[in-house]
């Protein structure tokens, strides 16, 4: 058979549809490597961040530097999700899909400075109290780290979350890659979630409360679902008329 033949027997649409099969699985695991790194880090990091008198006590920092290494593959990963689907969801709204980009690169960068914080404590804590050092400043030094770390938590997974949602949800409601109901979660959730981390900058709402979690749900629902999708289903065929009527 000749190779003009055999490309004869397989529908265009197919052939040009291909490539974007390995894009959209790995996009996808790239947004589920976010939610298995992230989510084991807050444990790990627990004893530095609840501990005020961390820096001086016997600590516990394999825990804390195993923490900041999945923050570090978080961020990472965040980055990669937006690299991966720019290619794709440009021809859709090539702003929007460069300014989601923007924004995970922002996401990732600001989680990395959260990361040193955490980091710099641990330095802290291993070279001891210098001499003539006031252990109560050495307490308020880390406390002011670990606050920034918390900051840091509060604007990249929070209100970065939610600008992400809001510049590629639109791109993939709009090009039909995926189910709507997919791209619908991020953009209720969007508005819920930036309202409820303004009430916390503000002193109105606690990170850790009812409204917060209630607000990050359709978040998390939105990227959790989108990975799992793009992972086992890829993209919708029907999402690029152009290859599947070559």
């Amino acid at each position: 058979m000749s190779t003009t033949t055999a490309h004869a027997d397989v529908p265009a649409g197919s052939r040009r549809a291909a490539p974007h099969r390995a894009t959209a699985r790995l996009a996808g695991a790239l947004y589920l490597l976010t939610f298995a790194s992230s989510i084991p880090a807050l444990p790990l990091l627990g004893p530095v961040l609840d501990d005020p008198a961390y820096v001086l006590g016997p600590g516990a920092d394999g825990s804390v530097v195993a923490g900041a290494l999945l923050d570090l593959v978080n961020a990472l990963a965040c980055i990669g999700t937006a690299v991966v689907l720019f290619g794709v969801v440009k021809r859709w709204g090539e702003h929007l899909a460069l300014g989601f980009l923007a924004s995970r690169v922002l996401e990732a960068a600001v989680i990395a400075v959260g990361v040193v914080s955490l980091l710099a404590v641990v330095t802290m804590r291993q070279a001891g109290p210098a001499t003539g050092t006031d252990g109560t400043a050495l307490v308020a030094v880390a406390q002011g780290l670990v606050a920034v770390r918390d900051w840091t938590f509060l604007l990249g997974p929070g209100v970065l979350a939610g600008v992400n949602a809001l510049l590629l949800a639109p791109l993939m409601l709009r090009s039909g890659l995926v189910p709507r109901a997919i791209p619908l979660a991020g953009l209720v959730g969007a508005p819920l979630l930036l309202a409820s981390d303004v009430l916390t900058m503000v002193g109105l709402n606690e990170q850790l409360s009812v409204l917060s979690a209630v607000a990050v749900a359709p978040i998390f629902l939105w990227e959790l679902s989108l990975g799992l999708w793009l992972l086992v289903r890829g993209f919708r065929p029907a999402a690029f008329p152009v290859a599947a009527t070559a």
